[in-house]
């Protein structure tokens, strides 16, 4: 009887005891879910001449386990005096794995359609390692240096008089390897404003393309911002009569969306 007693209060107390540390154990963080935010920005001017100009650009991210999800598209269009003077289509898709706190390896697709940059159309495949440089309060900045495989095919532009285009003539696609390396920064100045500056070099052999984009960020509340900003885009080898620089000002109306 004694015997029978002590089992059922051992088996008792082994019940409570592992309900206890159940209840103590803490929770699987829940699923993020994609979040992010899109920006866009138009100008018209009427006058002695009419502009026409807008802008979009959309970031989001998700988070799984240690695998980070990043997707950007953006557009640019531009009309000057009834002729179309910019118009730039691009889109980045990049998965992270995390192997310490700070290093992660990467995957990344880019493409990349500019009709006014004397290419076709730019798209590459790359993998590498990145690390998170600093990741305070205040500055945040990762690296990432890898290689790849990109696809380009120049074109020749002809212009008439007015600068409009009248004729697209494709050169040969090509392939080869690259390397690729670029940073992403962010300085908070206070719970209003912050800096960002996001950098992107892919080099082959058929061309070297760089991207920087500056902006000034100033929030209006939790969903609402105003963004300034100013990209410089380059590419070493554009075909003839073409300029290796553009760069593009902005003013961004701001929305944040999370899950």
């Amino acid at each position: 009887m004694i015997r029978s007693c002590v089992s059922a209060g051992v088996v008792a107390f082994m019940v409570t005891a592992a309900a206890a540390i159940a209840d103590d154990a803490p929770p699987p963080p829940p699923a993020q879910g994609w979040s992010g935010k899109g920006e866009a920005g138009y100008v018209m001017s009427r006058g002695n001449s009419d502009t026409d100009s807008a802008n979009a650009k959309i970031d989001l991210a998700d988070l799984v386990g240690d695998w980070k999800y990043s997707l950007h598209l953006e557009g640019l269009y531009g009309r000057s005096n009834a002729i179309t003077a910019a118009e730039r289509w691009a889109a980045l898709l990049q998965s992270d794995v995390k192997f310490t706190p700070r290093a992660f390896g990467f995957v990344a697709l880019h493409f990349l359609q500019d009709e006014f940059s004397g290419f076709q159309y730019q798209a590459s495949a790359t993998t590498g390692v990145g690390y998170k440089f600093l990741d305070s309060a205040a500055n945040k900045f990762t690296a990432q240096i890898g290689a790849g495989y990109r696809r380009l095919r120049p074109e020749l532009l002809t212009m008439d008089a007015s600068g409009a285009v009248i004729a697209r003539t494709p050169g040969e696609s090509s392939g080869n390897a690259i390397g690729t390396a670029g940073f992403d920064y962010t300085h908070i100045f206070n719970a209003s404003t912050k800096l960002t500056d996001k950098g992107l070099v892919e080099s082959g052999a058929g061309n070297t393309s760089l991207e920087n984009d500056l902006a000034v960020v100033v929030n209006m509340s939790k969903k609402l911002a105003l963004s300034a900003g100013f990209t410089y885009q380059e590419n070493t080898e554009p075909p003839a009569g073409l300029r290796k620089v553009n760069t593009l000002t902005t003013l961004n109306l701001v929305y944040a969306f999370n899950q």
